[in-house]
């Protein structure tokens, strides 16, 4: 496959969408990499991008009826306020949150999490008779693995990359498949950003312990 084959894949859908709805992609695309660029350099400046992103992507998957996507993109925005007043807490001039491997509680709190997450999409596209395809299921166990990374970054647990690189990775040919080329070549953007960020969380990690 050339180069413009790959292009036509991602942009051929777009032919008979509306100029507004490519605008407010393109802006959730742009803040989104720039959410996670900030991530990987452990900068507070994630989650005021992540919410121009969620917000937006919010009512782009809304008009298309993805609502196990949508669902998860509120709690996206969401727990990225709650991110943002944790990462930013301070005693006597130090960030009281430092990143950290999970404990064996915060590793069954985030499979109850993932259970839970799955449980509550499911029933919401019950609640609406939404017809589930394969795509649905796929979706609904990503809202799992991604309503758990975010928990995880929010208490800066190097984990969460681990689980945004998974969930990313199922992602890209599922809104390629759904018709949203922009959004599918964001994560795989964001796939080669988590792995960065793994590796940066990762030294940092190491650092702090031999410091200690």
């Amino acid at each position: 496959m050339d180069i413009n084959q790959i292009f036509n894949f991602f942009l051929e859908t777009y032919q008979n969408t509306p100029t507004f709805q490519i605008v407010l992609e393109a802006v959730a695309f742009v803040f989104g990499i720039l959410s996670v660029w900030y991530a990987k350099n452990e900068n507070i400046l994630v989650y005021p991008t992540g919410i121009i992103c969620t917000v937006i992507t919010v009512y782009l998957l809304f008009i298309n009826k993805y609502l196990g996507d949508m669902m998860m993109n509120i709690y996206y925005s969401l727990m990225s306020i709650y991110g943002w007043w944790n990462w930013s807490r301070k005693k006597q001039d130090q960030y009281v949150v430092p990143i950290s491997r999970t404990t064996l509680n915060e590793k069954l709190i985030g499979i109850l999490w993932f259970v839970l997450t799955i449980i509550v999409t499911y029933a919401v596209y019950r609640g609406f008779d939404y017809t589930l395809e394969i795509a649905n299921y796929i979706d609904v166990i990503t809202s799992g693995i991604f309503f758990t990374a975010m928990w995880y970054m929010a208490n800066k647990k190097i984990e969460n990359w681990v689980l945004w690189i998974i969930g990313d990775l199922i992602t890209i040919p599922l809104y390629a498949y759904r018709g949203l080329g922009m959004l599918s070549l964001q994560y795989v953007i964001f796939t080669l950003l988590a792995i960065f960020g793994y590796i940066e969380w990762r030294k940092s990690l190491n650092k702090n312990l031999q410091s200690a």
